[in-house]
This record gives C-alpha cells, sequence and structure tokens, in this order.
C-alpha cells in the first residue's frame, strides 16, 4: 500500500501547473485517495530559461521535456505530466507516454490588438508568434503581413501584445480555457483552415516502462479516444522527423470504431504545401499515421525539406 505522496513533475509555468492539478485531481477521483497523496513537483526546463531564440535555434521540442524526463529514470519522479505537443517524437529509452486526459479544444486562438480577425488585419501588420506552423500557415492566408517572434509564458505574450509589440498573436485555445482566460481571443481559427499543431489541447502523462504500479495508477485516467488519435498525430510527425525545426501540422478525429487523419507539411514561407487524408480502423491509429507521414513526405519529394533547413 503506497504511504509516501506520488511524486508528479512538471514545468512550473503557471499552465503547466494547472494541468499538474488537473491530473492530480482525476487522480484522485479515480482512485479514491487524497489529494495530499499527490506532490506536485516543478521544474524549470532549459526551454523556459531561454527565452531569447527561437526553439529551432536551441535544441527544440526536448528542451521542454529533458530535466523531468531526467529525474523520471532515476526515480526522483514517480511520473511527468506534459503538454504533448511539446513532446519530441523519440522518447529516452526507458519511458513512454502511458495516458492522455480528455483533449481540450484544438483550435487555435487568434488575440488581435488592432483588428478582431485574422484576416482584417491591415496590410503590413504585424504578428507575433513563436511556432513555425503558425507562422507558416499566417504567410499561406495572409503573405502581406510581417510576423515575428513572440516566446514566453502566455501572460509575458499577452503583456508583449498590450505594449503594442505586435498587431496581434495566436496561443492555442486549450491553453487559455485551461487559464480561465476564455474571453481573451478574439477569433478562433477553424481547425480545417488553419490546422493545429499534433497532439495540440493534449495533456499527456509520461512514466517508466515496467513501472507496473505507476502504469496502472494512470491508465485509470486515461482517455482512449485522446490516446489513440495522439498516438496517430505523433506518428505522422515521427514519419517526417517532425520537430520545431519544421511546419508542420495535423488532426486525427475518432468516431465510433474508426478515425480520420488530416495532416499539411509547409515551407516556412507558407507558400508551398503537401497535404494528406487518411481513413481507417482505430486500432491502426499509429499506423495509419505513419503511412500518412510517408505518403505526404514521398508527394513533397526528397528536396523538400532540404530546400530550406
Amino acid at each position: 500500500m503506497q504511504t509516501k505522496p506520488f511524486r508528479i513533475g512538471t514545468r512550473g509555468s503557471p499552465l503547466a501547473l494547472a494541468q499538474a492539478f488537473e491530473t492530480r485531481d482525476r487522480l484522485s477521483a479515480a482512485h479514491d485517495l487524497p489529494p495530499e497523496m499527490f506532490e506536485i513537483v516543478p521544474l524549470a526546463t532549459k526551454g523556459d530559461r531561454m527565452t531569447d531564440r527561437p526553439l529551432s535555434e536551441i535544441g527544440g521540442k526536448g528542451l521542454f521535456t529533458e530535466e523531468l524526463e531526467a529525474q523520471l529514470l532515476s526515480g526522483d519522479l514517480d511520473f511527468a505530466v506534459h503538454s504533448s505537443k511539446d513532446m519530441a517524437t523519440k522518447l529516452p529509452e526507458g519511458l513512454e507516454l502511458r495516458a492522455f486526459l480528455p483533449r481540450e479544444d484544438v483550435r487555435d486562438a487568434f488575440i488581435g490588438r488592432t483588428a478582431p480577425r485574422l484576416l482584417e488585419l491591415p496590410h503590413g501588420a504585424i504578428v507575433g508568434s513563436a511556432s513555425l506552423r503558425r507562422q507558416a500557415l499566417i504567410r499561406r492566408l495572409r503573405p502581406d503581413l510581417e510576423v515575428i517572434i513572440f516566446r514566453g509564458l502566455v501572460d509575458t505574450r499577452l503583456r508583449k501584445l498590450a505594449e503594442g509589440q505586435a498587431d496581434a498573436t495566436l496561443l492555442a485555445f486549450a491553453g487559455l480555457k485551461r487559464l480561465n482566460k476564455d474571453e481573451v481571443p478574439t477569433e478562433l481559427l477553424d481547425p480545417k483552415a488553419f490546422p493545429p499543431a499534433p497532439a495540440q489541447g493534449a495533456i499527456g502523462l509520461e512514466c517508466r516502462i515496467g513501472d507496473s504500479r505507476i502504469q496502472d495508477l494512470l491508465s485509470a485516467i486515461n482517455d482512449v479516444p485522446t490516446y489513440d488519435a495522439v498516438m496517430c498525430e505523433r506518428a505522422f510527425l515521427a514519419a517526417l522527423d517532425g520537430s520545431c525545426r519544421t511546419p508542420i501540422a495535423g488532426l486525427a478525429t475518432c468516431h465510433s470504431e474508426d478515425l480520420h487523419f488530416h495532416g499539411v507539411i509547409l515551407t516556412p514561407d507558407g507558400q508551398t504545401e503537401h497535404a494528406v487524408e487518411v481513413s481507417g480502423r482505430l486500432a491502426d491509429a499509429e499506423t495509419l499515421g505513419r503511412q500518412a507521414g510517408e505518403k505526404v513526405r514521398q508527394a513533397a519529394g526528397p528536396g523538400f525539406f532540404e530546400s530550406w533547413t
């Protein structure tokens, strides 16, 4: 019988902590345990400390997970809570994504200071974003706009916008909802026209492979449709060797026993893109994602990524 609290690793940002507390509450309810049996352990990651450069220049998605995963492997943490879209497709040996909480809204939120909608921004307006995907999709829709790097926590980006450093910015609506900032967006972007990042809106729980005690603990709160969708999207990313250096969008949707996936790869200027759609059985989610990645890579040709990386 567990006598010491389970140690939950997380980044220390307000959004990451909100996600960790949601995980704790779900586990507490599922296992009829007091909240005190779950200790939330915030850690600063390299990605949190290095905010002056684009992620693509300093190492990509692993910058938000390295410290947490090191403590998982050492046994100092029992499991870690992540924004799934921030995770590298290849996890350290010995670790796995065991469970996902029910997925939040996948849409991107547009926050306009000088216009309420992306298509209504004046010619030459400045949009701040740290995401290569969002930058490319903005340029695809509005090649006349100037896109600049906006990094930092949610409140930092909103402050930069309020100070006039840009005319607009984009954030994941899921994060704003978890921070009780539902009223902040001036427009929610249609995921068909502005597809989200793979795994956007999904909270992932990572643990050690073979730690049956923690695996059973987490499996009790796993949302199966979210698990299947995210595994499909991550397989798509893996087939493309996707990272923060690559403008890639993808969304899997589950209906009964079936899954549909739509993915897009773009050049950073947004002017060249290749899209793919696949459908099949939920049981084949990862295979479908991998096939979609291989299909779109073949359509793009060997020089697509090399032409701009």
